[in-house]
């Protein structure tokens, strides 16, 4: 298995060990559901809660880098954290679900394959990796071509996207300004 397959495989196996509710997110996702582009990690959104920081990291095993206070305390500021899994040096980006956005991105969420590997694990939907990129894309200044090139790629091959819930949240997540450009960039280069 090629090693971002594996290292996928065996962090989602973890969380669903331990009931853990995830969604894979970042540019697998948009990959899996918009254009392709090649990725060095995985990111995650995890419903992760303090009190089980110890059996992951238990579940992940010798392997893995997780520092279990570092993602304590992450959790608690509710920041990203990342584990490594050291046999093949790939590190995998945890967000903990906090707030409405990420509990509607994890509910919504299905079973995709992904990866060389064809790894069957939970991957969020076009609309939710379209309004997190949105955000990314804000909150990094609105300077990154990569990540306005994946938001273009979603909307130009998922025709058949949720437009209601997407101005809903877009809304909600006060990126609405940004969305409306990426539909007019979308439609003038299409």
């Amino acid at each position: 298995m090629d090693p971002l397959s594996e290292t996928l495989s065996l962090i989602t196996a973890a969380f669903d060990r331990l009931k853990i509710s995830y969604a894979v997110g970042g540019s697998m996702a948009s990959s899996a559901r918009g254009v392709w582009r090649s990725t060095l990690d995985v990111d995650l959104v995890a419903a992760i809660q303090p009190q089980e920081v110890a059996a992951l990291v238990g579940e992940l095993g010798p392997a893995w880098y997780a520092d279990a206070e570092t993602i304590r305390g992450s959790i608690e500021a509710g920041r990203s954290f990342n584990v490594i899994y050291l046999p093949r040096v790939i590190k995998v980006d945890i967000f903990p679900a906090a707030g409405e956005f990420h509990q509607k991105e994890l509910e919504r969420a299905t079973l995709v394959p992904l990866g060389l590997g064809q790894v069957s694990c939970s991957v969020a939907t076009a609309e939710d990796i379209l309004l997190a990129k949105l955000r990314w894309y804000r909150d990094g200044g609105q300077v990154s071509d990569r990540q306005w090139s994946d938001i273009a790629g979603l909307i130009s091959n998922n025709l058949s996207l949720d437009w209601d819930y997407l101005k809903l949240w877009a809304a909600r997540l006060r990126v609405e300004d940004l969305l409306a450009r990426a539909i007019a960039d979308v439609q003038r280069d299409g």
